[in-house]
């Protein structure tokens, strides 16, 4: 299954994506049990297949079960009020707020060596907060207090299942599925001091989507082509078999600290081809479009504005 958010009047809304068609599953839950004579329809599918993406994913297997057959449903009733175009919908990130979103940095043994950093012993972690994440489609905004902004491809994972000292073979099984994500960096204030934190969280920078594809849906995550382009030239591509930490290490690691919940996402690093290590550097401009392609995972688009543009 292919998950999305997306926006509407009534506040955030989860969906399946069904080729061009964006399915509503938490209306379409409700219409399927009112199809059955259900009482209470909507305030039953507000608990069973809920719009939010992370209580969706806490509610485990009961809440997927429901939501296939609210797309056999929604295939079956075409014209009812739950089916959207991709073109009608305005994105959000895959879980809007996510209740943590962790960062790997360092984990590709290429882009540390670009860098001119030593490669980490131990898997490097920083964190980003709600305010930086936008949907596919959304402008990163460049801040009026910076011109070094780079592009990051990065896999990341979105956890389905909570976990607190998980072991590295039980990782995979605390995976909700993956999506694609831009760790968008303003690297004149990164650079400020040891800490990174300040140059990964400005307002409306990171892009995340546009679905979240379902791990049974991705058997070989640690094998997947990425790339990175701006205005349509390469200037990342490797694969995560690269990764320096492997994702269940990195799972295992984060799950040492701190407990893992639902809809937490997890960004895994990014490849060499960075913009500030270029000759001359590459940053973003207002007008340019970035475009994170992952294999299996799909594409993340996103145009370029100035603050105040947005």
């Amino acid at each position: 299954m292919r998950l999305v958010s997306f926006a509407t009047a009534y506040g955030p809304r989860l969906g399946a994506a069904d080729g061009d068609a964006i399915i509503d599953l938490n209306a379409a839950h409700a219409a399927l049990l009112r199809s059955r004579d259900v009482s209470r329809s909507w305030e039953r599918a507000q608990a069973e297949v809920p719009a939010d993406a992370a209580a969706f994913l806490a509610e485990g297997t009961a809440a997927r079960r429901r939501a296939e057959e609210a797309v056999v449903f929604a295939r079956e009733h075409p014209t009812g009020g739950w089916r959207y175009t991709r073109r009608e919908v305005s994105f959000l990130p895959v879980v809007p707020r996510p209740p943590k979103v962790i960062c790997v940095g360092l984990n590709y043994r290429d882009h540390a060596e670009e860098t001119g950093a030593k490669v980490p012993e131990h898997p490097v972690f920083f964190s980003k907060f709600t305010s930086c994440l936008i949907g596919a489609g959304q402008p990163i905004v460049i801040p009026r207090l910076s011109s070094h902004v780079d592009y990051e491809a990065e896999l990341a994972i979105v956890i389905g299942r909570p976990g607190r000292y998980i072991r590295e073979t039980d990782a995979y099984s605390h995976v909700a599925g993956y999506t694609i994500l831009n760790d968008v960096s303003v690297r004149d204030y990164q650079m400020r001091t040891s800490q990174w934190l300040i140059g990964k969280v400005f307002d409306r920078t990171t892009p995340v989507g546009p679905e979240l594809v379902t791990a049974d849906e991705v058997p070989h995550p640690d094998a997947l082509r990425l790339s990175a382009s701006v205005n349509g030239r390469v200037l990342q591509h490797s694969n995560t078999d690269n990764l320096i930490f492997s994702l269940p290490r990195v799972i295992a690691a984060i799950s040492e600290i701190l407990t893992l919940e639902p809809g937490d996402l997890i960004a895994t690093g990014t490849p060499a081809g960075v913009g500030f290590t270029r000759k001359p550097p590459i940053f973003l401009r207002a007008g340019d479009s970035v475009t994170v392609e992952i294999e299996t995972l799909g594409r993340l688009e996103n145009p370029v504005v100035d603050e105040g543009a947005g």
